[in-house]
Parts: C-alpha cells; sequence; structure tokens
C-alpha cells in the first residue's frame, strides 16, 4: 500500500471525528512528523505515514522524541488499521 493511500485515509477518519489533520510544514526545521490531527475539546497528536513496514528516518526519529518530551502524543502509522487506535489514543490524552 502506497504512503499516500494510508495517509487519505487518516485525513477521512480524523474528518469523520470532527477534526482536522492538517499536512505539516515546517521550512528550516526537516524531520516533523508528516500530519497534525486536531480533535475536538482541544486534542492534538502528530502523525508520521509510513509504508507498511518502513521505519522512520534518524531524524524523523529524533523530532518525534523531541515532541514527546514537551509531553505531544507522536504516531508512527504504516497500516490503515492503527488509524482507530490512534484516533482513540488522542481522544483520551
Amino acid at each position: 500500500m502506497r504512503e499516500k493511500t494510508i495517509e487519505q485515509k487518516l485525513i477521512k477518519a480524523v474528518k469523520s471525528a470532527g477534526g482536522i489533520a492538517p499536512k505539516m510544514v515546517s521550512p528550516g526545521f526537516d524531520g516533523m512528523p508528516d500530519r497534525i490531527v486536531l480533535l475536538p475539546e482541544g486534542k492534538i497528536g502528530f502523525v508520521e505515514v509510513k509504508v507498511p513496514g518502513k521505519k522512520p528516518r534518524p531524524l524523523q526519529a529524533a523530532r518525534h522524541r523531541l515532541l514527546r518530551r514537551l509531553g505531544f502524543k507522536v504516531y508512527v502509522l504504516d497500516d490503515p488499521e492503527q488509524i482507530g487506535g490512534i484516533l482513540d489514543e488522542i481522544r483520551t490524552a
């Protein structure tokens, strides 16, 4: 499955949950996750989308650690079946 296909499924699921998932663009600060998930009641999480089985690059992993140290939820999504669980975790954070 292609990364773009997984990403589109994420966007659709977030929209169905009443939220938005804008593309993250961070000039001068490479390695940030692909999408920021914003759900009702101020719930937020970051999602890195990958093809099945692919891991984040070292710079991406470093950015994920930084965001987690700051108290944010960060997820690596490589299977559409993970989307429901990710959204549930963001909702209950």
